[in-house]
């Protein structure tokens, strides 16, 4: 079992240099996997599309909260820490245009040496969507094309370049460089708490994100996705799972429960108490009972 932490964005301390470098660097030291971030290009204070993972229907998160760009916050902490995967949780992808996305996401993962993870979304907040200029009611199909575009762009495509022609995205003898520095690109996991989520996931993605569900729930949509990639010829047990967690309060019995049910990571968030000290204190607490120890 991997631990990621999601540091506390309700308070607006992802925006602030110091305390992020701070953060980031303890969490590092204390052995945890990743350091997740979240993206809202905009919020719309009016907005009437439901938060999924509330029974309010209203995220926790304040209309003026301070949310920095994920990918630039990564290349921020690529320069300040040297092991730790730099992760989004998620990345709303119909926000972005899928060309300048491939090279922006490659980019940061050149600079971090193979550093980062992205999990992907199709976003929940329509007012959001429209303002970025796209259409809510083909964020799924744009996702997927953003997908297969951006590991064509990554792919060595020779001298000729890469060419890809979809709905949304299109391109011929295209040249983007750099190119993610592994192999297989970056990977790109899918978050989300859907049946569509679960089988993009199991189509076209390196893991499964969901993130809010009982666990009849989680067990229907892990096996959702593990038809899906059975269908479309992947190997199911190659895609990751990652849950969710409380950092102070998860216990060993629910990472033993998770671990038996093929679980590879959680995903911990942490009090949203904006004091470094405190939040300094809950990371080491944790690390020490799970008995974290850094690589090498």
């Amino acid at each position: 079992m991997e631990f990621g932490i999601i540091p506390p964005v309700r308070t607006g301390a992802t925006a602030d240099p110091d305390w992020m470098t701070s953060f980031a660097r303890h969490v590092e030291a204390n052995a945890f996997e990743s350091l997740v971030l979240v993206e809202h290009a905009v919020v719309i204070s009016d907005y009437t599309s439901t938060y999924p993972y509330a029974s309010s229907g209203k995220m926790p998160l304040p209309d003026d909260c301070r949310i920095p760009d994920p990918l630039d916050l990564m290349a921020f902490l690529a320069a300040v820490t040297d092991r730790i995967t730099l992760a989004t949780g998620v990345l709303v992808v119909p926000n972005h245009q899928a060309v300048v996305l491939a090279k922006r996401i490659a980019t940061v993962d050149v600079l971090a040496k193979g550093r980062v993870r992205m999990c992907l979304g199709v976003g929940w907040m329509d007012e959001e969507l429209l303002a970025t200029g796209a259409d809510p009611r083909t964020r799924g199909r744009r996702t997927d094309e953003t997908i297969e575009a951006m590991r064509v762009l990554w792919a060595d495509s020779g001298p000729t370049g890469a060419s890809y022609s979809g709905e949304f995205v299109s391109f011929e003898h295209a040249h983007s460089f750099p190119k993610p520095p592994r192999p297989g690109g970056v990977p790109l996991h899918i978050g989300g708490h859907s049946e569509a989520a679960a089988r993009r996931a199991g189509r076209l993605g390196d893991g499964f994100q969901p993130l809010g569900l009982s666990p009849e729930d989680l067990a229907l949509r892990i096996a959702q996705m593990r038809e899906a990639a059975g269908a479309a010829g992947r190997d199911p047990d190659a895609i990751e799972v990652s849950v969710s967690g409380y950092l102070p309060t998860t216990t060993e019995e629910e990472v033993a429960v998770a671990e038996a049910a093929g679980i590879h990571r959680m995903l911990l968030s942490t009090s949203m108490s904006q004091d470094l000290g405190s939040l300094a204190d809950e990371v080491s607490e944790f690390a020490e009972r799970f008995k974290l120890t850094p690589a090498g």
